[in-house]
C-alpha cells in the first residue's frame, strides 16, 4: 500500500510516493516487505513476512535498522529504493543496483546484514535500488511494456538522488547492476565518489554471443538462463543449498515477466566503450571483484585492462563461486573496509578478524603510496597467509 508523501527536494524534484517503514532483521526475524497502517485491515492482508537466517547475530547494543521505502517517478516510469539510516556529515550514500534476476534483498542482504559490516553501514547511509519492476510485492507489467534500457535505468538515479537532497554516492553493484552504475558515473562523474563493481561485463554483446544466447534460448528457460548468469556451472552442477534456494526464488517468482524485461534489458547494453587513458573512463576509485571461475571473470579482467591502474584495485576472490557477496560475505566485507579507507573513509576503524595477522603489512604498503591512488591486484584464496607490500603498479596477493 502506498501512501503519499511530498519529496524534500527542491522544486522541480520528480514527485515520490513514500511507504511506511519495515524493519530489516537479524536472526530468525521477520521482514515485512510492505508497511501498512496497523489500523487498516485491508493493508494487514498485503504483509508478507520472510524469514532470515543470520550467519551472525547483532553486536551487543545494536538493534535492527529501520527502512524506509519509497517509489519515484521518472522520465522512464516508476522507482522503488530502500533507505537505512541517516544522513551523515560530509559522507555520501552507499547506493546498491543488483543482478538481474534478484531485487535489493536477495542480491545484498548477506552482505549488509553480516556482522562485520556493521561498522561500515553505522558510518554511512545506505541506499537500496530496485530496478522497475523486481521490488517484492510488483504488480507484473502489461504485454507490450516496454522496458527502460540500461541506459535509462542510470539515467533514473539522478531522480532518487534529488529526491533525497543527496549529492554523492559510494556505488556497489552486482552484474546488471554494475553495469548501471557505470553508466551513471560515466555521466555524473562529480557525484560517484567510489564504485564497488562485482561481476561486470563493461562491452556489448557480439554476434557470436548472440548466437550462443539464441541457441541457449532453444533449449533453456528463461529462469535456468538467469541461473547461468548469476552462477558458474560448477555451482549449478553441485546443486548446492544456495543454488537450490535461487533457483527456487527465480523459478517461482510471481514476476518473472518482469525479470525478463530486465533480461533483455541487459542483452541489449551498449559498449561502455572504456579506454585507459582516454576520454571514456572511470575517474573515481574502483574496486573490481570477480570469483574465480565465475562466468564473468574474463570480462572482469578485460574491464580492468581498460580503467586507470593508479584508481583501480582488482579482486578475484577464490572458493566464492559467482556470487561473492552471498559466499564470500566475510571477504569482501573487508576488502570494502580497505576500500573505504584508502578514499580517506573510518581511518581508525577496527581491523576484522581476517586482516588483524596482516596489520603491519597493510601499513607497510599504505606508507609507500602516500595517497589514496594505488594500484593493485588482489588475488584471495581459502588459505591462511599474510599480504605482502610492494610498489604500486605491482600485484599484490591476499590469502585469507
Amino acid at each position: 500500500m502506498r501512501s503519499s508523501a511530498p519529496g524534500p527536494s527542491a522544486p522541480g524534484t520528480a514527485l515520490g510516493r513514500e511507504r511506511k517503514p519495515g524493519a530489516e532483521a537479524r536472526g530468525a526475524a521477520s521482514v515485512r516487505s510492505r508497511g501498512v497502517s496497523s489500523s487498516s485491515q485491508a493493508g494487514m492482508a498485503e504483509l508478507q513476512e520472510v524469514q532470515i537466517t543470520e550467519e551472525k547475530p547483532l553486536l551487543p547494543g545494536q538493534t535492527p535498522e529501520a527502512a524506509k521505502t519509497h517509489s519515484v517517478e521518472t522520465p522512464y516510469g516508476s522507482v522503488t529504493f530502500t533507505v537505512y539510516g541517516t544522513p551523515k556529515p560530509k559522507r555520501p550514500a552507499i547506493l546498491t543496483y543488483h543482478d538481474v534476476g534478484l531485487n535489493y534483498k536477495s542480491c545484498f542482504q548477506s552482505l549488509f546484514q553480516f556482522g562485520d559490516m556493521q561498522e561500515i553501514i553505522q558510518n554511512f547511509v545506505r541506499v537500496h535500488v530496485d530496478a522497475p519492476g523486481m521490488e517484492e510485492g510488483a504488480p507484473v507489467f502489461p504485454l507490450g511494456y516496454q522496458y527502460p534500457s540500461l541506459d535509462q535505468l542510470a539515467d533514473m538515479i539522478p531522480c532518487i538522488l534529488q529526491y533525497l537532497n543527496f549529492s554523492a554516492i559510494i556505488g556497489v553493484g552486482v552484474g546488471a547492476g554494475a553495469y548501471v552504475l557505470s553508466r551513471y558515473a560515466l555521466t555524473h562523474p562529480d557525484t560517484v565518489e567510489g564504485l564497488v563493481l562485482i561481476n561486470i561485463d563493461p562491452n556489448a554483446k557480439g554476434w557470436m554471443d548472440w548466437a550462443a544466447h539464441k541457441l541457449t534460448g532453444l533449449t533453456s528457460s528463461i529462469s535456468e538462463m538467469i541461473l547461468g548468469h548469476l552462477f558458474s556451472q560448477e555451482e549449478l552442477s553441485g546443486n548446492s543449498e544456495l543454488i537450490q534456494k535461487y533457483r527456487n526464488i527465480i523459478t517461482h517468482a510471481p514476476n518473472l515477466d518482469n525479470i525478463e524485461l530486465y533480461w533483455n534489458s541487459y542483452n541489449n547494453r551498449r559498449d561502455l566503450n572504456l579506454e585507459r587513458g582516454g576520454a571514456v573512463t572511470l575517474k573515481c576509485p574502483v574496486m573490481l571483484v570477480v570469483g574465480d571461475q565465475a562466468p564473468h571473470e574474463d570480462a572482469v579482467v578485460e574491464c580492468n585492462s581498460k580503467l586507470d591502474p593508479t584508481q583501480t584495485s582488482f579482486l578475484k576472490m577464490a572458493d566464492s563461486g559467482g556470487q561473492p557477496q552471498l559466499t564470500q560475505p566475510g571477504k569482501l566485507t573487508e576488502a570494502f573496509k580497505y576500500f573505504l579507507q584508502g578514499m580517506g573513509y573510518m581511518a581508525s576503524s577496527c581491523m576484522t578478524r581476517l586482516s588483524r595477522s596482516r596489520t603491519a603489512s597493510l601499513t607497510s604498503a599504505a606508507s609507500i603510496d602516500g595517497n589514496r591512488s594505488r594500484s593493485r591486484t588482489l588475488s584471495q584464496s581459502s588459505e591462511s597467509g599474510t599480504l605482502p607490500s610492494g610498489p604500486p603498479g605491482h600485484t599484490m596477493e591476499v590469502s585469507c
